[in-house]
């Protein structure tokens, strides 16, 4: 065979396969690939032990639809019992009763700009919103030149279906043309510091950086001031929001209101989702201690999985289950998962954490498995009810069967 149809032969395959490779998720091609990668990743890394999961635990359990028809909702948080604000990565942020099913479209939102995965992403009210009706939102929207995307945090006031008082809280200071890890949860602590997370947006060194938010958990004033005790505040060329550093993309935030313990959901590479205590001033790794790999070929990223001066993860799943949102459940509906953190899965479950009582990690359940939802994030409402929004346009409430 001359030279030139060979190379057209492989010129074919090559097409053939990065098609087959970049279609979406749903259609199961990307997904199969990972999985047989990780597959072996597992098997060499030791994986999870059998003991330690419970798969697709369903007893006693019911979930309905109770909201249809939304475009890629990301976020959600309850105004009351039956009464919740949902963000879409779109832009969107929308009331809605749960009891007649009416929505209604909230105006004076940021100005979102939707790249890659960055769009409008968490919704969280003050700890006083029933006094003062102050929330958060965290989106992505053009940095201070102009360009590309960086996250924003602002807050504002719910006035019936308008915001009024907005005020920008933080626009992170990192590079913004690429689309991907841009974080964004948010989550009050016991004495109402904000906490909020940037990804590291693809600049993985960044994450190492203390002159740069990417890949960094912030705490802040309500008001988005800078506490005074932030561990690096005094520290030459560090940016004094930074609360702890070496995080990939941390999507989730959750608070144990009592033991006052931050839990972090941190979604790695191929393998090494990471379930994170967060501490004053520390290192979780990445890219430099991690159990992750690069996509598509396995090789391992970093230097190890373990050194002294960096913090080890509560949990970590190989192979990966593509984490999102996360909750601390504290609730009565559920009495047998109290101490329990349930983790959003965009690989298709919701995935529960028990913990021991000083905080370890007991064993992880995997829940709806059977829906073959892509889920993006977990509310508990004042009820003990859980609330799981999915990519693929619903929200669902999980209870117990009667």
């Amino acid at each position: 065979m001359s030279a030139r149809p060979l190379l057209l032969i492989v010129l074919g395959l090559v097409a053939g396969v990065a098609a087959w490779f970049w279609q979406p998720w749903q259609e199961g091609g990307r997904k199969r690939l990972f999985a047989m990668v990780e597959a072996s990743q597992a098997a060499s890394d030791g994986g999870l032990s059998a003991s330690a999961v419970i798969s697709d635990a369903k007893g006693g359990l019911e979930a309905d639809i109770v909201v249809r028809d939304l475009s890629l909702p990301w976020d959600l948080a309850f105004l009351g019992d039956s009464e919740i604000l949902v963000t879409e990565k779109g832009g969107s942020l929308w009331r809605i009763d749960l009891g007649s099913g009416e929505r209604r479209k909230i105006t004076g939102t940021p100005d979102v700009r939707v790249q890659g995965q960055g769009g409008l992403h968490a919704v969280l009210l003050h700890p006083k919103f029933s006094d003062n009706g102050l929330i958060y939102l965290s989106y992505a929207a053009a940095g201070e030149d102009g360009k590309g995307a960086v996250t924003h945090f602002m807050r504002a006031r719910l006035d019936g279906t308008r915001l009024t008082e907005q005020k920008l809280l933080l626009r992170t200071k990192a590079p913004g043309d690429r689309g991907q890890h841009f974080g964004g949860a948010m989550v009050f602590d016991r004495d109402g510091y904000l906490f909020v997370s940037v990804g590291e947006r693809g600049y993985r060194d960044d994450a190492q950086k203390l002159s740069s938010h990417n890949g960094k958990i912030l705490r802040l004033h309500d008001d988005g001031s800078v506490p005074k005790d932030n561990p690096l505040v005094d520290t030459p060329g560090a940016l004094p929001e930074i609360w702890s550093y070496g995080h990939r993309n941390p999507q989730g935030l959750a608070l144990d209101p009592v033991s006052g313990r931050i839990y972090e959901a941190e979604h790695g590479p191929q393998g090494g989702d990471e379930i994170n205590v967060i501490e004053r001033g520390r290192n979780y790794g990445w890219p430099v201690i991690t159990y992750g790999r690069e996509y598509g070929t396995g090789i391992r990223i970093g230097e190890g999985t373990t050194r002294p001066d960096i913090v080890p993860p509560l949990h970590y799943y190989v192979p990966s289950i593509a984490t999102a949102g996360i909750a601390y459940y504290a609730g009565d509906a559920f009495p047998q998962w109290k101490n329990s953190l349930f983790v959003a899965a965009l690989r298709g479950h919701l995935n529960r954490v028990q913990l021991n009582p000083d905080g370890t990690f007991a064993k992880e359940e995997r829940l709806l498995s059977d829906r073959d939802l892509r889920i993006r994030a977990v509310r508990v409402s004042p009820k003990g009810a859980l609330f799981v929004v999915a990519d693929d346009g619903v929200i669902l409430q999980v209870s117990a069967k009667p």
